[in-house]
């Protein structure tokens, strides 16, 4: 329920929770066939927590994608599926091992399953014959990020151009595509960390048991805390040990490190972070430290 104050004013929340509803009833008006991008991380069930509510008794009126790595961790695809089974909503899984074994994208030995994302969300959206893609993007999250407009225009090759972008004056979205190309929509644009820690403790919903302090062998490379996997050898001179830890965010485990902490309820989590002064795709995202500009580089080649 939305609590006002006395003189009825929104709170911060209540403002940020209303936009982001205005965004996805826009979509679902504008477009026709949207879908909501959904890996079973905070961000994403933060969207779903929105889309819910925005379509409310209704179900959400799209389905929603996840791009599978293979190399997701079990405790958020579980995740995953506990929401999509509660809301009754499709479920599309675009892999990106299929999308190998296809011909879409080539695994050369050197490029990472996340990059390889790319391909395999290309094609799945050409395929699908979606016009619009939400995704959990925040601009607080990194410089690419925070150059993209709420409504991301990608042409018929799915690419993004950071100079060409169209005016959002007075929360006016121009939605307006060309035959093959499509939008991508950031409804969390506005919101930082914080907001969305103190969101899910204000929505009391099931997030991945990860993101709480835990026990876990991981070892130390790139200044990052690894996962122990199958899926992630040690190179010589790495050491496994026990640490006790939690995910900042959750992707790719072979990328994704994890960061020393007790917090081990919302309340401390957000206690955390208040003081934390990285955001936690540069503390924990392998992925984003190939180059100051990797994140742009693969999203002006169609990554979310």
């Amino acid at each position: 329920m939305t609590v006002t104050h006395a003189d009825y004013r929104l709170s911060q929340l209540d403002q940020l929770e209303a936009e982001s509803i205005h965004i996805f009833r826009e979509v679902a008006a504008e477009f026709e066939k949207p879908v909501l991008m959904f890996s079973g991380g905070k961000d994403s069930i933060v969207m779903m927590r929105l889309a819910e509510k925005a379509f409310y008794p209704a179900k959400i009126p799209f389905p929603v994608l996840q791009v599978d790595t293979g190399y997701d961790f079990p405790e958020v695809l579980e995740t995953r599926d506990n929401w999509v089974n509660r809301l009754g909503t499709r479920l599309i899984v675009a892999s990106v091992e299929q999308a190998i074994a296809d011909g879409v994208v080539v695994d050369d030995g050197k490029t990472s399953r996340n990059r390889l994302q790319i391909g395999t969300l290309l094609h799945a959206i050409e395929e699908e014959g979606f016009t619009a893609a939400f995704g959990g993007g925040r601009r607080d999250e990194e410089k690419a990020r925070a150059k993209e407009r709420v409504y991301s225009h990608r042409d018929d090759f799915g690419q993004w151009d950071p100079k060409n972008q169209r005016p959002e004056l007075w929360s006016l979205y121009n939605g307006r595509i060309h035959g093959g190309e499509h939008m991508r929509v950031f409804p969390l644009s506005n919101w930082t960390e914080l907001d969305i820690w103190h969101y899910l403790a204000q929505e009391q919903v099931e997030i991945p048991s990860i993101y709480y302090s835990h026990q876990r062998r991981v070892f130390l490379r790139d200044g990052m805390l690894l996962s122990e996997s199958e899926h992630n050898p040690c190179k010589p001179g790495e050491e496994v040990v026990e640490k006790t830890v939690r995910f900042r965010t959750v992707g790719d485990l072979t990328l994704t490190g994890c960061v020393e902490s007790e917090a081990d309820t919302i309340e401390k989590i957000i206690e955390e972070i208040a003081v934390a002064r990285v955001t936690e795709r540069g503390a924990t995202r392998g992925d984003d430290r190939f180059s100051e500009a990797a994140m742009e580089d693969r999203k002006k080649e169609g990554y979310f």
